[in-house]
């Protein structure tokens, strides 16, 4: 076996290995069924209807660039590159393209990316958020480990970026766009409006104006539930819709039918 001569062999081969997911240079080896792959995320989509790669039980590595197996460490220990500019002794986890900012949040568990000063872990929404949302998020108790409402991918560890809602609950940031894009404009789980609605709200309040019911409804009430607020207020009953006293909300439903006033 060749002893690396200096660090000059260090970054031979950067970027230039790999696969969709990750630039590095060597192959995982799966301890679940001794299986050769490029990366965990690769393991999975070819035995997805199988099991799924532990990363932390990965043993050994294959060196991309002199075909050696070997155990898991930053630096291949026959030919002297680097493996991975980024590498995480914890995760098993290599990678080229340290542009992303990756860390290892112990609290989480894994490895995530945008930088360590960018983000702070929030105990009871068990991940990491973003500081700008340090004391100014609704939190929900591992409200990261649970699946996307819309294309149920599990969040928690997943490659696209997620959101979190003024209610708290998370989202794939793509999957709410497309939301917004069909004018879906609450959270799917606990129907609370995920952006500013005031606007819609005056037109709607233009459209009941311009808009009188039959003589027969014209004074029922109604009792509703506000999704916004959560307050349980009467209202007059009207096809359009029926506004939240409280918060001037709009996003409510009824609660019982429309009655006439005693």
């Amino acid at each position: 076996m060749e002893t690396p001569a200096d660090d000059s062999r260090l970054g031979y081969g950067k970027i230039g290995y790999g696969c969709e997911h990750y630039r590095r240079r060597c192959k995982i080896r799966a301890p679940c069924c001794n299986e050769v792959f490029n990366c965990r995320h690769c393991h999975n989509e070819h035995t997805k209807d199988r099991h799924e790669l532990c990363r932390q039980d990965v043993k050994t590595v294959i060196c991309l660039v002199c075909d050696t197996e070997q155990p898991v460490a930053q630096v291949c220990l026959n030919c002297g590159v680097n493996m991975g500019e980024y590498f995480c002794e914890v995760c098993k986890f290599f990678d080229d393209d340290i542009e992303k900012g990756q860390y290892h949040c112990d609290d989480c568990g894994i490895c995530r990316v945008g930088g360590k000063e960018n983000f702070f872990h929030c105990k009871k929404c068990g991940s990491c958020y973003s500081v700008h949302l340090r004391n100014k998020h609704s939190c929900v108790e591992n409200s990261m480990k649970h699946h996307c409402p819309i294309c149920y991918e599990y969040l928690f560890d997943s490659l696209r970026e997620t959101r979190v809602l003024k209610c708290g609950h998370t989202i794939h940031s793509e999957c709410l766009h497309a939301m917004i894009n069909h004018e879906q404009y609450t959270c799917p789980i606990c129907f609370k409006s995920v952006v500013d609605l005031s606007r819609l709200w005056r037109k709607f309040d233009e459209e009941i104006e311009a808009t009188m019911m039959p003589e027969d409804y014209r004074h029922r009430k109604v009792w509703i539930l506000c999704n916004d607020c959560n307050d349980t207020t009467e209202a007059f009953y009207h096809i359009v819709g029926h506004k939240c006293l409280h918060c001037q909300s709009y996003n409510t439903r009824m609660i019982a039918p429309p009655i006439l006033p005693q």
